[in-house]
């Protein structure tokens, strides 16, 4: 965190709230928001500018985080933006301390990250969210509130895991796949796509 404890959200709406919450839990005091569809504030907090407008408000002094679930979205604003991005860890969050974090990922509260995983940039590790040992999670990846995933699990890049979903121990799944909302998965995925049910089928 900078001295400066000023941060900038990129994304005013329900993921940035989240975001926010976790920040001024982590001691921000002067946050703000850009979002190209909104105006006026969020969180109380004021929404200064559309998101092309970063380049003009990076500094030396400002932190900035993506706070939109999409991941292509995501990726896609990181990858335009050279700006200090910032790691938030909620602090109800549990990470072993042999956890690597990328920069601009986000763990929310209740989150369970256990040892030797590897986080990529700009995850999202949502609320309560279990990952266990030895997972390596690539960039880009969103693993939503309740999803687990089992030791030595490896998640390719863009992937979203979606709520209440279960991948087993040793199962690796390539990137761009969604998991839908509580399927289990339990066989490896090498073919990118929606993947429902249980056991998880690829959705035709």
């Amino acid at each position: 965190m900078s001295n400066q404890n000023k941060l900038i959200i990129v994304g005013a709406g329900g993921h940035g709230k989240v975001i926010a919450d976790t920040a001024i839990k982590n001691g921000y005091t002067n946050i703000s928001f850009v979002d190209d569809h909104a105006v006026g504030e969020s969180m109380g907090f004021p929404i200064i500018g559309a998101v092309p407008e970063i380049e003009m408000l990076k500094d030396d002094q400002t932190d900035f985080v993506i706070g939109i679930g999409n991941n292509q979205t995501r990726k896609a604003i990181a990858e335009r933006y050279d700006v200090r991005w910032v790691t938030l860890i909620h602090p109800s969050a549990q990470i072993a301390t042999s956890v690597t974090l990328g920069q601009g990922t986000v763990v929310m509260a209740g989150a369970v990250i256990n040892a030797c995983a590897t986080i990529g940039d700009h995850c999202i590790i949502n609320t309560g969210a279990v990952v266990e040992h030895d997972n390596v999670i690539e960039n880009y990846v969103h693993i939503s509130p309740k999803a687990a995933l089992g030791g030595s699990v490896c998640i390719g890049e863009q992937t979203h895991v979606g709520i209440g979903a279960t991948v087993i121990n040793h199962m690796a799944i390539c990137g761009g796949c969604t998991i839908g909302a509580g399927a289990v998965v339990v066989k490896s995925i090498e073919q990118s796509g929606t993947y429902i049910g249980v056991p998880a089928q690829r959705k035709i």
